[in-house]
């Protein structure tokens, strides 16, 4: 697998940061479809993946060894 450069995942960081506040604020991006309503339970997960991801990013970023579960 290839890795990104510090820029390239500064830059995804930002993007991420960005919608994490506006899932926040309960405001849509400007390409999301206004037309339609959102499933309360798509958005949970929408905000799961998210959270997920700028978690990966920040691992990926930092100095830490990687995560391992307890007992291993």
């Amino acid at each position: 697998m290839t890795m990104g450069t510090n820029d390239e995942l500064q830059e995804l960081e930002v993007e991420v940061e960005a919608d994490i506040e506006l899932d926040a604020a309960g405001t849509a991006s400007e390409d999301d479809e206004l037309d339609w309503a959102l499933d309360p339970y798509e958005a949970q997960a929408e905000t799961a993946d998210l959270n997920s991801l700028h978690g990966a990013i920040e691992a990926l970023e930092g100095d830490e060894p990687p995560y391992s579960p307890a007992g291993e």
